[in-house]
């Protein structure tokens, strides 16, 4: 029973982490209407909880020194709930970057202590770190497939359509519970300064976690808005970004076993980052979406959680995997920010997406580079 607790706990938590993101991309051209905002305002509403995760995502480091992983992890999903249910009242662009701000914030401060979670907790199969990805990339299946038919039910109101999603929450705070009364504080947290000055890996681990993120997080903001650009209506362009999701769903959770399994990392990330480049040249020569989805579906659904395991694969003990995760995180979110929002820039300027899907073509030879210098193999002997 506690191992199936201790699950329930990592998938509840886990899914989480991307309802209050993804459930803006169907919606993204209502919201900027009825707003009046301009394409680098509206992409805010994904860069700025993009930009919170990482800025805020070393908060997790003092608050396991100081609550300990269990207690802290309560807190973050309080700060979802609280940031996703005001979202009904929200009249203005201001209150929707309040919570979008608020929602940042937790999970920035969830993201590497799940990761610590499952150090502590499962500390011989890092591959259920799959859990970890697979309920992250359902959430934000779930929430982007069911945004629109949410804003059709609810009088076509976006405001109690982004707000639904702070219901999600609830199992997750009352599974926690239970495991407060045992829960430690952190008795060696590592110095956050240390960690840039001792150990480069760590910043590697950041520049490509920025250049994935910075990838991910546009396509979830744009796509659906990429497709209308080219003929497609709203209903198809939501079709299109759930497939992109739910193809994640099967890939996020057989390449961490299979990485878990084998050890070589390196051919598994190669693989990846090519199919996204793909799907992005896809794109950009106006070539079937549903195709080019496909291989942007398989290239984040294993990008993300390869990159999740790097700090469990590498890190000796609980309190270093948590630090490493938390600047990996920190660096790569903040980087990662810019996708959406230079997006929005670009087609504010130039009136099309060809310049931005062009640099994210760039991004990915950057990251390309950054995992040669990852490499493949992986010790176990932790």
């Amino acid at each position: 029973m506690r191992f199936v607790h201790l699950i329930l706990i990592t998938f509840f938590v886990s899914i989480n982490l991307r309802p209050s993101i993804t459930s803006v991309g169907p919606l993204l051209d209502i919201i900027q209407r009825d707003l009046g905002m301009s394409g680098v305002t509206a992409s805010l509403i994904t860069a700025l909880p993009v930009f919170f995760m990482g800025l805020f995502a070393v908060l997790a480091i003092k608050l396991n020194k100081r609550l300990g992983m269990e207690r802290s992890l309560v807190i973050a999903m309080l700060l979802i709930f609280i940031a996703t249910f005001l979202r009904m009242f929200v009249h203005n662009s201001f209150l929707l970057f309040v919570t979008a701000l608020i929602s940042g914030i937790g999970i920035g401060i969830a993201g590497p202590l799940i990761t610590g979670f499952i150090k502590k907790y499962f500390p011989e199969n890092p591959g259920l770190m799959g859990i970890y990805s697979v309920s992250m990339v359902i959430g934000a299946a779930v929430a982007s497939s069911f945004s629109v038919p949410l804003y059709q039910r609810f009088n076509e109101s976006w405001q109690y359509s982004l707000s639904f999603w702070s219901l999600v929450a609830v199992p997750a705070v009352l599974l926690l519970l239970p495991l407060l009364k045992n829960t430690e504080k952190s008795k060696s947290p590592l110095a956050i300064s240390s960690l840039f000055v001792r150990n480069k890996r760590v910043t590697v681990f950041m520049l490509f976690f920025g250049c994935m993120a910075a990838i991910f997080y546009s396509i979830t903001a744009w796509l659906a808005p990429i497709v209308q650009s080219i003929g497609f209506s709203y209903s198809q362009s939501g079709m299109i970004l759930t497939l992109f999701t739910v193809i994640q769903i099967p890939v996020s959770f057989l390449i961490p076993m299979l990485v878990s399994k084998t050890g070589n990392r390196r051919m598994w990330l190669l693989f990846c980052s090519i199919s996204e480049l793909l799907g992005i040249v896809l794109l950009l020569l106006h070539f079937s979406p549903w195709v080019a989805t496909v291989f942007l579906g398989i290239g984040a659904g294993g990008l993300f959680p390869l990159a999740l395991l790097l700090p469990i694969q590498e890190s000796k003990n609980i309190e270093e995997t948590i630090s490493w995760s938390a600047m990996m995180q920190f660096g790569g979110y903040l980087l990662g920010a810019l996708g959406p929002a230079f997006i929005g820039l670009t087609v504010d300027v130039f009136g099309n997406f060809a310049p931005a899907l062009l640099v994210l073509v760039i991004i990915i030879g950057m990251m390309l580079l950054t995992i040669i210098k990852i490499g493949g193999k992986v010790d176990y002997t932790h």
